[in-house]
């Protein structure tokens, strides 16, 4: 099924990629990428001869009726793996031993360190939890992964995407052997993380933001809230010196 999904990908926004060379021909690496769009688990597994596992919210395989299964055949088509996220930690640690056992096999395991979508195109701090522990505990290589202009395929609000070619930029791997064994030391999961989202910096060009997406989100969040607060006071107040005016001219 993947390779179904791949091609017609290929086929329908011809999406253009550079660093493939990086990629090994076997053995296990970790892809660590910039998050953009929803599609980005399906665009960079489309470009790649091997698998690609990426960690997906349980409720994708376990949704009821046809749609449900559809949905769940569909993300197991394309390499996602389910994870209980009930629980801040507890799925956070769920990943972990999903990202390690994928390692383990031999494979190649997708994550993005921000942890969510980015909500405006820039690049935000990356969470030091999942990415660097799998790393420090596998001592498998760091890939660096840029998506280009996935976000302007089926911006928020759209139904049907828009036929573009979006872009996908491989960097060279990142070696982390010498923390081996070190993945619950703080400072250096900071830093491990610190120094993959700064080559992801240079591979995307995006602006590097030193908060997390989710704070992002929230900030924006509370900023339409008040401005939408605003408004209604603003016609409730015009709405109040228009009554007054009328009854001034009688």
């Amino acid at each position: 099924m993947k390779f179904s999904i791949g091609g017609a990908l290929k086929l329908a926004f011809r999406p253009w990629v550079e660093g493939l060379e990086h990629i090994p021909a076997e053995g296990p690496a970790i892809l660590a990428s910039n998050h953009l769009s929803f599609s980005d688990s399906f665009f960079l597994p489309a470009v790649l001869d091997r698998k690609v596992t990426f960690i997906a919210k349980a409720e994708y395989f376990t949704s009821p009726g046809v749609k449900g299964k559809l949905t769940a055949a569909f993300f197991k088509g394309v390499g996602q793996l389910p994870v209980d996220r009930s629980g801040a930690r507890g799925a956070g640690e769920a990943a972990i031993r999903s990202g390690v056992e994928v390692i383990e096999r031999g494979e190649l395991f997708g994550i993005y360190p921000e942890g969510t979508r980015s909500p405006d195109g820039r690049l935000y701090r990356g969470k030091p939890g999942g990415l660097a522990r799998v790393a420090l505990a596998t001592g498998a290589p760091v890939i660096p992964v840029a998506m280009i202009d996935t976000e302007k395929i089926q911006p928020p609000g759209k139904v049907v995407p828009k036929l573009m070619s979006p872009g996908i930029r491989i960097g060279k791997p990142l070696d982390f052997s010498r923390y081996h064994g070190m993945e619950h030391d703080r400072f250096i999961l900071r830093s491990v993380t610190d120094e993959v989202m700064y080559e992801i910096m240079k591979l995307s060009g995006q602006e590097y933001v030193d908060i997390y997406a989710t704070a992002a989100k929230r900030q924006i969040a509370d900023a339409e809230k008040a401005a939408k607060e605003a408004a209604k006071e603003a016609e409730r107040a015009a709405k109040q010196d228009g009554g007054t005016e009328r009854g001034g001219d009688r």
